[in-house]
């Protein structure tokens, strides 16, 4: 999942960052890529505590809905990919069907893009649910 993040600076040098989508994210760095790096890790131990009191991960908003906030004015954008699949549970084996010619699609589509059928699935859910 990608989070945009805002970087501050008032050196050029050193960075702090925040993710917009998890109040109380916050990271820095001694370098915009140290910042960068150091900001998975926040993103990552943020989300673990949040799953681990039963919240939901929440769903990154575009980078274009967090600009209007004057907080972050004068902040650079970037957005960060992090992997949160421990956070959404062990995975679990079900039977559903379809009708063969969309299972077709959804295989060749799946195949071309590098996923599987059940990545595909469960990413297509996610974003009906966004």
């Amino acid at each position: 999942m990608r989070f945009p993040v805002v970087l501050h600076s008032d050196d050029d040098v050193r960075f702090g960052v925040t993710v917009p989508d998890l109040p109380g994210c916050f990271s820095a760095g001694d370098t915009f890529d140290a910042a960068l790096d150091s900001v998975v890790e926040a993103i990552d131990l943020h989300l673990e505590g949040l799953t681990e009191e039963g919240g939901d991960i929440p769903v990154p908003r575009p980078i274009a809905e967090h600009r209007t906030n004057p907080d972050f004015a004068d902040g650079v954008w970037a957005a960060v990919e992090v992997d949160v699949s421990r956070f959404e549970g062990r995975a679990e084996k079900i039977n559903i069907t379809l009708p063969r010619r969309l299972l077709a699609k959804i295989d060749s589509y799946a195949k071309a893009h590098g996923e599987t059928r059940s990545g595909f699935l469960a990413e297509a859910a996610r974003a009906a649910m966004r």
